[in-house]
């Protein structure tokens, strides 16, 4: 079994990752380049002072990951952080370590110190975005109604325009980040 250490000597930049985005690359793109980072809460200079590194679980067609993967970024980037990225599907041994509620949820962001091991996670989603995304999955109708797949296609392209344009959303994914890293480097 590979050691995420392993896993994060492999993978490739979170920009690198970015820039080669096949599906959501435009919206992630419009995210990343609306984002800014808080500088006055003392985030930063924790992440600079302890220098984790950030592996990322993901798949650019995930709409979480078109929503947190950009913010991430910019607070690495804010913090000299290297982040790398894996794709979920390409080997799920990774995943399978990170599952939540039994799922290969993504994204998934690891944190290692300098020896590599883990020492936090973070992810698929901030909790108010979760109790968002419950709630208007309450008003689908049944799996088996023939009308279910087409409304549960309406619904994902409804989250993810307003995770593209709810920039309060984008303040529960840095706040949530923000309060699990500091748990885990403190």
């Amino acid at each position: 079994m590979k050691a995420e250490q392993t896993y994060f000597n492999e993978a490739i930049s979170i920009q690198q990752y970015m820039d080669e985005m096949s599906t959501l690359k435009e919206e992630s793109f419009r995210i990343y380049d609306g984002f800014e980072v808080p500088t006055k809460d003392g985030f930063i200079e924790l992440l600079k002072e302890k220098q984790p590194k950030i592996l990322t679980i993901t798949e650019d067609w995930c709409g979480d990951a078109m929503l947190n993967n950009p913010i991430i970024r910019r607070v690495a980037e804010a913090a000299g952080l290297d982040m790398r990225t894996v794709l979920r599907d390409a080997d799920t041994d990774l995943i399978d370590r990170y599952l939540t509620n039994g799922g290969r949820a993504i994204p998934i962001y690891v944190l290692l110190d300098d020896e590599g091991q883990v020492i936090g996670k973070w992810g698929p989603r901030a909790p108010e975005l979760q109790e968002n995304v419950v709630n208007k999955r309450a008003n689908l109708p049944d799996k088996e109604d023939p009308t279910f797949e087409g409304a549960q296609k309406a619904l994902y392209a409804e989250i993810r325009e307003e995770n593209i344009s709810n920039k309060d959303f984008w303040t529960f994914v840095y706040e949530d980040f923000k309060k699990h890293v500091t748990a885990a480097l403190r």
